[in-house]
C-alpha cells in the first residue's frame, strides 16, 4: 500500500487539515521548526529512517487524532508497530523537552499583573482499561466505569487553558482540586460547579451555583443565578470538546496510565498555541 506523504497531505485544503490531524497548517509548521534540530535524518550507525521528519509528525498526530491501534497505523504507513511507537514517542518527549508548547503553570493564577479577572474550573474524565489492580481508586461513580480524571483551569475572557492537574476517578472533584495546591489571586473571581462545594472557605471570591435543598425547591431568584452561571460557564465545555478532538481523550484511553497527563499537556498547549494565532477552525 502506497501511503500518503506529508508533501501531499500538506496540500489539503486547512479545513481539511485540521479534520484529519487536529491541528492547523500553521502549528503544523511550527512543531517541524522545533523539532527540526533534534531530528536526524541519517543517524549514525543504523540504516535510514524510511519516514522524514514531517511523516513522523503526521504519523505521531494521526495516533492522537483516531486512536487507532499501532498495527492499522503501521500498515498505513508501511512501517512496524515497534516504529509507530517510538514515532510517537519521540515526537512526545521531544516537544515536552522543547517547552515551546507549555502552559502557563499555576503560578500564573497568584501574580498581580496579568491575572486572570475571571477564572473558570472544571473536571473532564477519560475512561481507561479496567486496571489489574487497585480497581476501586480508579472507578467513578458518575462515568459508572473506571476514568482517569484531569482537571482544567481556563481564564473565561481569553479562553486559555492556565495549568492542568490529574488524578484518579473515584477522588472527588474537591478534593482533586486541593490536592493541585491552586491558589487563586485575591481579585479573581472563581466559576465551577456544584462539585466544589466548599470552595468558598479557600478563596472568598468564587461562584458556585445554588443548591436544590433537601425536599424544598429553588426560588426563582436562584434559578436565574444559576442559568447566568451556566451561561458563563459554557466556556469551559468548548474547551474540553476542543481538546477530545483528539480520540485519545475521548475514547478508552489504552496506554500507560503515567504518560495520560504528558498527553494532555501536549494538546492543552497546542490548543493555547492556536488560540494565540486566532485560530477560527473547529
Amino acid at each position: 500500500m502506497n501511503a500518503l506523504k506529508a508533501p501531499q497531505l500538506a496540500n489539503l485544503q486547512e479545513v481539511y487539515f485540521k479534520r484529519r490531524f487536529g491541528i492547523e497548517t500553521n502549528t503544523f509548521k511550527a512543531i517541524v521548526k522545533v523539532l527540526k534540530p533534534e531530528w536526524r535524518a541519517t543517524p549514525t550507525p543504523g540504516a535510514k529512517p524510511k519516514l522524514g521528519l514531517e511523516d513522523r509528525i503526521l504519523v505521531a498526530f494521526e495516533y492522537w487524532r483516531e486512536y487507532r491501534t499501532y498495527f492499522h497505523i503501521a500498515t498505513s504507513w508501511g512501517i512496524s508497530e515497534s516504529t509507530v511507537c517510538r514515532i510517537v514517542h519521540w515526537v512526545e518527549e521531544t516537544l515536552i523537552r522543547s517547552r515551546r508548547f507549555r502552559l502557563p503553570g499555576k503560578r500564573q493564577l497568584v501574580r498581580g499583573f496579568g491575572i486572570p479577572t475571571v477564572a473558570n474550573v472544571d473536571v473532564t474524565e477519560t475512561r481507561i482499561e479496567r486496571p489489574k489492580r487497585h480497581q476501586r481508586a480508579f472507578y467513578s461513580g458518575k462515568q459508572k466505569g473506571h476514568t482517569l480524571k484531569c482537571q482544567l483551569i481556563i481564564d473565561a475572557l481569553t479562553g486559555q487553558i492556565i495549568c492542568t492537574f490529574f488524578g484518579k476517578g473515584r477522588r472527588h472533584d474537591f478534593k482533586l482540586f486541593k490536592a493541585s495546591g491552586i491558589h487563586f489571586h485575591p481579585q479573581t473571581e472563581s466559576l465551577q460547579d456544584k462539585g466544589y462545594q466548599g470552595i468558598q472557605k479557600l478563596h472568598l471570591y468564587c461562584r458556585l451555583p445554588h443548591k436544590k435543598p433537601k425536599g424544598g425547591q429553588l426560588t426563582p431568584e436562584q434559578k436565574a443565578f444559576n442559568r447566568q452561571l451556566a451561561r458563563q460557564r459554557v466556556g469551559i465545555e468548548h474547551v474540553n470538546r476542543r481538546l477530545k478532538i483528539f480520540r485519545i481523550l475521548s475514547g478508552r484511553y489504552r496506554n500507560r496510565r503515567h504518560r495520560f497527563g504528558l498527553r494532555c499537556n501536549l494538546i492543552a498547549g497546542l490548543y493555547n498555541f492556536e488560540r494565540s494565532q486566532g485560530s477560527s477552525v473547529g
